[in-house]
């Protein structure tokens, strides 16, 4: 269910290079939109209009007094994979805008942590159809081991981009 937005147009750009570029490419470019993103070496494993999926590793600069991935990086991971989800479905006239944020933390992470922000047909439907509005992203966020670590809500708005 491809889409024609500005990210979109710029991740297709990307898929040109050879397959060992690409990851480093994507990593670098949405880095370079959005600094802190690039400052936490987050990585972008997949990325769909119906599934983005974005890890980080557990080294130093991400991690807190007990060498686990710090709380705010886990908060960063979550809300940078379910931005990166709308705005593969966000028309170009809008803006999107973090509404609600919120997290529970539910087990002592191990290692590395990836989070999975899914949107459904009817979600697409509504963010790509709807002149503004809001949606909670569902974000599945888990450790290396794959269990569930942080139970996060993220509910993104959109709205007309001023002219």
């Amino acid at each position: 269910m491809q889409y024609n937005n500005r990210l979109n147009r710029n991740l297709k750009k990307i898929e040109s290079l050879p397959s060992f570029l690409r990851n480093f490419a994507r990593n670098k470019t949405i880095g370079n939109v959005v600094p802190f993103i690039g400052t936490a070496g987050l990585d972008f494993e997949k990325m769909t209009c119906e599934e983005v999926i974005v890890n980080i590793p557990n080294k130093k600069k991400v991690q807190n007094h007990i060498a686990q991935v710090h709380a705010a990086a886990s908060v960063l991971l979550a809300e940078t994979a379910s931005g990166m989800v709308l705005g593969m479905n966000i028309p170009d006239d809008k803006l999107p805008l973090m509404k609600n944020l919120g997290a529970k933390f539910i087990k002592r992470s191990t290692g590395a942590q990836k989070a999975i922000a899914t949107l459904t047909p009817e979600q697409i439907k509504l963010i790509r159809e709807t002149e503004k509005g809001d949606v909670n992203i569902a974000v599945q966020l888990v450790d290396s081991t794959g269990e569930e670590v942080v139970v996060t809500e993220m509910i993104w708005a959109w709205i007309p981009k001023k002219k």
